[in-house]
């Protein structure tokens, strides 16, 4: 598309995608204020639970779809998806915000591009880009940075919600890679609603951790009502909105719209619950978004490329 005028079609998709990743930065408004009471064990159960009952429907004609077309090895992915990439990694993201930083959590989720890409090549064998080496460095430099209110006074203990957030995203951009083996005989409305009824069983086997189940017996309307607003809001919604835009974005374009992702982020959280960043913390999200965005339009100008590495590994959108 370069060099000529954007259509009507290109630039409502450019916005839907923009809104979808704002849509995904309002995560931290439902979920931080749960994380801080509940185990994230229990935050993640039930949150699968409202997903499923919202796309059964779909989720019974994409098992029949399945039924009738995954062989083994697609079945195998569908498990690893649904309890790595859903209910594991949604744990471990929730559990990074119990340390009382919104921000950290959801700047991090950047990564899951660069996870993905790397994902790409050691299970699927595709080229990496020449500068990857380059952006995987400036990408963790900008992680660090984010990471520390004063990078000159790293602790193990201030970089436990980083590393949660960091290994959801690991765990989200292996979801990305194998879903794009399963796109290719179901749609990705489908595959989310596959990918939410595996992870729910995952989602309830984790319970116990951190006494999650004693929690979700006690859950007031408060609590279930945050959780139903993330799961509708930077979840369903974000995912729908997304996958609308895309069909109408070309890849390059999508990559600078969800640049919105961690603008909606930095400013939701400021006013809901006046989380700021240091001046080193602005220089790590600006190095991050600009590595990962970067990153994007290279990948994005191969001639192979059909689309962009989804950062809500096959319909993570914002919520996972």
């Amino acid at each position: 598309m370069s060099g000529s005028r954007p259509t009507a079609v290109t630039r409502g998709g450019f916005l839907l995608v923009a809104a979808a990743a704002a849509l995904w930065g309002t995560d931290g408004l439902f979920r931080f204020g749960p994380a801080e009471g509940l185990p994230a064990s229990t935050i993640v159960a039930v949150e699968h639970l409202i997903l499923v009952v919202l796309l059964a429907p779909v989720l019974v004609r994409a098992t029949r779809r399945a039924r009738a077309t995954f062989d083994r090895g697609d079945v195998v992915a569908l498990v690893l998806v649904g309890v790595g990439a859903s209910a594991v990694a949604t744990v471990l993201f929730t559990a990074a915000f119990a340390f009382g930083d919104p921000n950290t959590p959801l700047l991090l989720q950047q990564l899951q591009p660069l996870f993905a890409v790397l994902g790409a090549r050691l299970v699927l064998g595709e080229r990496l880009l020449r500068r990857y080496p380059l952006f995987f460095v400036a990408a963790v430099a900008g992680a660090y940075l984010v990471t520390f209110e004063d990078p000159n006074d790293a602790t193990i203990a201030g970089a436990a919600p980083a590393l949660l957030a960091a290994a959801a995203a690991g765990l989200w951009g292996m979801g990305t890679v194998l879903g794009r083996r399963l796109t290719a005989k179901v749609t990705f409305t489908e595959l989310a609603a596959l990918r939410f009824g595996v992870g729910l069983p995952a989602a309830i086997a984790l319970l116990p951790i951190g006494g999650g189940a004693a929690a979700a017996a006690t859950l007031d309307g408060e609590a279930l009502a945050s959780l139903l607003l993330l799961a509708l809001i930077p979840g369903l919604l974000g995912l729908t909105v997304y996958y609308r835009g895309l069909r109408g974005t070309p890849a390059s374009s999508a990559t600078l719209a969800e640049l919105a992702f961690p603008l909606s982020s930095l400013l939701v959280n400021y006013l809901a619950f006046g989380a700021t960043l240091t001046l080193t913390q602005g220089l790590g999200v600006a190095l991050l978004a600009g590595t990962i965005a970067a990153m994007g339009l290279a990948h994005s100008r191969r001639p192979e490329a059909t689309g962009v590495q989804v950062r809500h590994s096959v319909a993570d959108a914002g919520g996972r």
